[in-house]
């Protein structure tokens, strides 16, 4: 019975990789676009607050993460869309990243199974929200995912931010199958890659908002998310975005991809590209 008890214990830690890496175009380059010869990846996020966490589970790579252990909740989840799948949602625990801790696992793991790694500082944990008004709400979303691996792999707490539970659940959900319809109709049935990078802008309010420590998870003040489709030549054939606050509100688009950057840029104070301005 012990040794089943270990075995139980030690499952998530041998299946779940999310490696904390130093750069993305060298170790997932895959869910970035090749523009003019370049991997894309979003720019302007400068500061050793964010960390690059490629997503993996079962030894296959599903998405790209950049993270804010500031803020602790993710910029954006990167990752591609290959179609409309069946995917059901995992039961269980949410994941979370004990590299983020300066702990040496390079495995993602549930905080049971992780429970004797030191404090968790850096990162978002369950306990956060409990008590709240607020969903985890999916960067990498379900409805996106190419496969149950992939679904699983969404929940992490690093592809998690705070999201108005009304807005997750209503207009930001219509918006999320909206635009996958698109893809799938006007991307993927005429042989485009399909590439999605999905994010969050750092709002003034956090969860906790009795937290001495001023060391609570922020809650973000707009969520937003883009496309990019390529032909097999590497050509840009269509692109676009949306943007909505985070309330019971209306969702903005769809918008160019340059419309979305110039609000993000208002948004954020600095010059962001999600492309790397191509697109």
């Amino acid at each position: 019975m012990k040794l089943l008890s270990v075995v139980l214990l030690l499952l998530p830690l041998s299946l779940c990789l999310a490696e904390v890496v130093e750069d993305f175009i060298e170790s997932c380059p895959q869910f970035f676009p090749t523009l003019n010869g370049e991997i894309s990846p979003p720019t302007g996020f400068i500061g050793s607050q964010y960390k690059q966490i490629c997503q993996t589970l079962n030894d296959k790579p599903e998405f790209a993460t950049l993270y804010d252990t500031t803020n602790k909740i993710p910029v954006y989840s990167a990752y591609r869309f290959t179609g409309l799948k069946d995917c059901t949602r995992r039961r269980g625990d949410w994941f979370i990243e004990p590299q983020l801790n300066t702990y040496t696992e390079s495995n993602m793991a549930t905080e049971s199974a992780a429970r004797k790694q030191p404090q968790i500082d850096n990162q978002a944990k369950n306990a956060d929200y409990v008590g709240s008004d607020y969903d985890k709400g999916h960067l990498a979303p379900v409805l996106h995912a190419n496969s149950q691996n992939c679904s699983d792999a969404t929940f992490t707490l690093t592809n998690a931010a705070p999201q108005n539970s009304s807005f997750n659940r209503g207009k930001w959900k219509v918006t999320e199958r909206e635009m996958a319809v698109f893809l799938n109709n006007s991307c993927i049935t005429k042989d485009l890659r399909a590439y999605v990078v999905t994010g969050v802008v750092p709002g003034n309010k956090v969860l906790k908002e009795d937290d001495v420590t001023n060391n609570s998870v922020r809650i973000p003040s707009h969520f937003w998310t883009a496309f990019c489709c390529l032909d097999q030549n590497n050509t840009h054939q269509s692109s676009g975005g949306y943007i909505g606050e985070n309330i019971n509100n209306d969702v903005n688009g769809p918008l160019t991809r340059q419309n979305l950057e110039d609000e993000l840029n208002i948004l954020y104070g600095i010059n962001v590209t999600l492309f790397g301005g191509g697109c």
